[in-house]
């Protein structure tokens, strides 16, 4: 009974202060056995699978991995718009995942904000700064009036480093790195707790990246901000995260703080990604051996991996053999090497044969990226049979086999009907010559 009760009383607000590990750290957002799928039944896609971590009160985990790995579907799973098919997602001991009761879910929205990837895309153009920064202001009633909510607006506006002039204009009148603090002021004047930050400088001039990211630490250090930090650069993310998470194809496959990271790159997919951070020296990046990933090398057949801690809050994503030999690794003390300069130019050809032999069997494998099987390929098969069969042929001959089976569809049908339909001319044709 007192469990019931205490459930209640869990879901109805959110507590000052979110649990705390064994080590007395506030864990304010913890992900756990998270699935993430999209479509139904033959064309569903498990997005991500089984990810589990947790985040500590005003800390900066960034989750790293290339285009496609699920990054920006967990960030949008913890603001609540890409729903968990399985698994929780919890903000201070709160499960959040699933449907809230409406003062429970307005006190989640004001306090985990995000803060999007194209600075132009997620601007309402239509709408002016001033208003853009108060939306939330007027939607969660944080002014008691007008003259308070104005001098919250210019204030924040000039926190981000723009003017108070700038409130009467438009997002189409700034650059990309303005429009970027624009978007952090709309954030941050929620003053939220935490804040998904979506690959925040990727769409942003070199020169622009190191302001914002300065402007995100300072926020940190002024208001005790938390971030969920997410990136494919691990050259940026190695100076501004306290701990990373690597993910690859929608599993995390490592998790350790940045410095443990980098000295200790136990799985062979994080490795692959420190070596193609690139290296300053023109003359010496054009020596470097790339360290490329093959997932072929992990044989779970027998055994499912799964995600262990091996110390050092050390996390390793792997069968019992596999986390064994980490385990051994890491326990010499000796970091490991993840980039390798050439010697000599055989060296060189010959590493660079291997990658792309290693590349072009891993591309069998893999559906190619737009196999996707559009109706309008079984439409235009249908009205142009001849013409869909063709194309099918060349789909089924680059492993397109989606759009094949679409060209074939159609074809089939278009022909089907083209042959019924002169089967039914000739016949009337015969009639009328009796």
């Amino acid at each position: 009974m007192s469990n019931s009760n205490e459930t209640k009383k869990r879901v109805s607000h959110l507590p000052e202060h979110g649990p705390l590990d064994e080590n007395g750290r506030e864990i304010l957002l913890s992900l756990k056995n998270v699935d993430i799928t999209f479509g139904k039944g033959d064309n569903a896609v498990k997005a991500v699978k089984n990810a589990s971590f947790d985040i500590y009160k005003g800390e900066t985990f960034s989750l790293v991995g290339e285009s496609g790995s699920g990054k920006t579907t967990i960030g949008r799973a913890v603001i609540r718009v890409n729903p968990c098919a399985k698994g929780e997602i919890f903000y201070k001991g709160v499960k959040i995942s699933g449907k809230l009761p409406r003062k429970l879910d307005r006190e989640v929205i004001r306090n985990i904000q995000m803060v999007f990837q194209d600075p132009a895309a997620s601007l309402n153009e239509r709408a002016t700064v001033d208003y853009i920064i108060s939306e939330g202001l007027y939607n969660f009633h944080l002014f008691k009036n007008e003259e308070e909510r104005v001098r919250k607006v210019e204030k924040m506006i000039e926190e981000v480093g723009l003017l108070p002039e700038h409130l009467t204009r438009y997002p189409h009148e700034f650059s990309g790195g303005q429009r970027q603090r624009i978007g952090i002021a709309r954030a941050m004047v929620m003053e939220p707790e935490l804040v998904v930050a979506d690959e925040p400088i990727s769409a942003l001039d070199v020169s622009i990246r190191a302001q914002v990211l300065n402007l995100l630490k300072k926020f940190q250090k002024e208001r005790n901000v938390t971030y969920l930090f997410i990136a494919h650069d691990l050259s940026i993310v190695r100076f501004i995260s306290d701990r990373i998470g690597v993910i690859y194809k929608g599993n995390i496959v490592e998790v350790a703080d940045a410095e443990e990271l980098f000295n200790f790159p136990l799985h062979p997919y994080t490795r692959s990604l420190i070596s193609a951070i690139p290296i300053p020296d023109p003359l010496l990046e054009k020596k470097k051996v790339l360290f490329t990933y093959d997932p072929s090398v992990h044989d779970y057949s027998k055994e499912q991996p799964e995600l262990v801690c091996i110390g050092h809050n050390h996390y390793v994503y792997g069968n019992s053999a596999e986390i064994e030999e980490y385990t051994r690794i890491r326990e010499s003390g000796v970091p490991l090497k993840s980039i390798t300069i050439a010697e000599s130019e055989e060296e060189l050809e010959a590493a660079s044969t291997e990658e792309q032999t290693v590349a072009g069997a891993d591309s069998i494998l893999d559906a190619p990226l737009h196999d996707t099987g559009n109706k309008l390929y079984s439409i235009g098969s249908f009205l142009l049979p001849i013409l869909g069969l063709i194309a099918g042929f060349i789909f089924k001959k680059h492993n397109y086999i989606r759009n094949f089976k679409a060209c074939k569809k159609g074809a089939i049908a278009g022909l089907a009907t083209f042959g019924g339909i002169v089967a039914l001319f000739l016949l009337f044709l015969l009639i009328a010559t009796l």
